[in-house]
């Protein structure tokens, strides 16, 4: 996978994916930004949110699920000082769906988290990570 990222002058960057996507990602005002796009460490958590949920929906319609939505939020607490990496990082899934069963729910969720979801399983490694979820019965 091959992305560019370039400078577009004070803290703004411009990223173009392979698949040939761009965002802007902009740094806080207080370090020379104009809070126009995302930070780069948001963008981490982003991601891993959209992978993990990626993941639980697949496994849970393969599962045969009647799966309608899924939101993730994701809380996290970076170290101190510098380099500024995540420490903990706690991703809570609440699923919506009818009669969704909560075994299937969770296996769901532990396969995203040990066995499927790259970018939280790349990020394990550096930042404690923990998960739970909820299920929304329609």
């Amino acid at each position: 996978m091959n992305i560019n990222v370039s400078w577009a002058g004070e803290a703004l960057f411009v990223g173009e994916t392979a698949s040939g996507h761009k965002i802007l990602m902009d740094g806080p005002p207080e370090g020379g930004g104009h809070d126009l796009g995302p930070r780069p460490m948001e963008m981490l958590l982003l991601g891993t949110g959209s992978c993990s949920s990626y993941d639980v929906i697949s496994i849970l319609k393969k599962s045969r699920q009647d799966v309608n939505a899924c939101e993730v939020e994701i809380s996290s607490t970076r170290a101190d000082t510098e380099p500024k990496v995540f420490t903990d990082i706690h991703i809570h899934f609440k699923v919506t769906g009818k009669d969704l069963k909560e075994k299937q729910v969770e296996r769901a969720v532990s396969l995203s988290a040990e066995k499927y979801c790259s970018a939280s399983i790349m990020l394990g490694a550096i930042a404690k990570i923990t998960h739970t979820f909820e299920i929304i019965d329609l």
